[in-house]
């Protein structure tokens, strides 16, 4: 597909923040600037900034605890971000949820998850329930290559391939379920071929490539919203750092990760719009100074925020909060 230079350079600038918010929270972590617990994503800012682009404000998206990028690129704030992963008022869920449980229903980011393979069955359920309110709104759910081996994800993919219900799959493949090659937790070469079990499209991309991986979400989202069906979406990336922040990465070949790098998503799709006379260099250099200013500016306002204080406690948990007796 063509797209607008518009269009390509906000993808560039989600880019950028996603791996301009991801750097920062490795370098505070790791000089004891703050304190708090994340699964860095970076490396994989192509396919959440194609799908802050590709959906709409009113489609929805269920993720995980190495979720950063897809919420960034969904609109969330990101100071509500920062803001929750350091218990902060500030967050999105005013700092009660921590990293792996970031919600913003406003931005149709209704579900993080701390457990593996627990989302598709969520959004399963909230596709179901668009399709019978006879809504013409799609849900995307985001997960890793180990969650495809879970019984909730097989659960899941079957009924919304025999409920035709308007849900996307998309698996983002690093090579490795959490500290394990994906070659030693399945014979398949191809994450993308178990589709055909449920009778749905199962297609793979290059998870580098931005434009690739729009073109193939763009597709997946007109046929669900076109009451089409699901459609399960392999994208073949990389995690440039451990499991969690932290991990020396043991298990990863250093050739392999220097390969990997040397394909760095961010670099090579900044060289793309140059080459192709999309943008300047100096336009982007000035996206790439303002990403950095963004970063900073919320990380100045989830540092001067309050925690959350006892009253917090039974806020959120019932429609009208039952005060016992101490």
């Amino acid at each position: 597909m063509s797209y607008s230079a518009e269009l390509q350079r906000r993808i560039y600038a989600l880019m950028v923040l996603m791996k301009s918010a991801d750097d920062r929270l490795s370098k505070g972590i790791g000089t004891g600037e703050f304190m708090c617990v994340y699964w860095p994503s970076r490396g994989q800012e192509a396919i959440g900034a194609a799908m802050g682009v590709a959906l709409r404000d009113d489609d929805q998206l269920v993720t995980t605890y190495r979720g950063l990028h897809d919420l960034i690129g969904k609109g969330v704030p990101l100071e509500e971000i920062y803001g929750e992963m350091m218990g902060r008022t500030v967050g999105a869920s005013r700092g009660k949820g921590g990293t792996m449980h970031i919600a913003k229903p406003e931005n149709g980011v209704m579900f993080a998850t701390g457990i593996v393979g627990a989302g598709p069955p969520v959004a399963v359920g909230l596709a179901m329930a668009a399709k019978r309110k006879g809504l013409d709104r799609v849900t995307v759910v985001s997960f890793g290559d180990g969650a495809t081996n879970t019984g909730s994800f097989h659960e899941a993919a079957n009924m919304a391939a025999l409920w035709n219900l308007p849900t996307v799959f998309v698996c983002q493949n690093n090579l490795f379920a959490e500290m394990t090659p994906t070659r030693d937790t399945m014979k398949l070469e191809r994450v993308a071929d178990r589709a055909a079990g449920y009778g749905m499209p199962g297609v793979q991309v290059d998870g580098n490539d931005p434009l690739a991986v729009l073109d193939v979400l763009a597709e997946a989202i007109g046929k669900a919203r076109n009451g089409e069906g699901p459609t399960f979406i392999e994208c073949v990336t990389f995690r440039f750092r451990g499991h969690y922040f932290g991990d020396r990465m043991p298990y990863i070949p250093k050739e392999q990760l220097a390969t990997a790098m040397d394909a760095d998503p961010v670099p090579r799709f900044r060289k793309y719009l140059i080459d192709n006379g999309v943008c300047t260099d100096e336009e982007l250099s000035e996206i790439d100074e303002g990403a950095l200013i963004k970063v900073e500016q919320a990380l100045d306002v989830v540092k001067a925020a309050e925690a959350p204080t006892i009253d917090e406690l039974d806020r959120d948990v019932y429609a009208s909060p039952i005060r016992y007796p101490v």
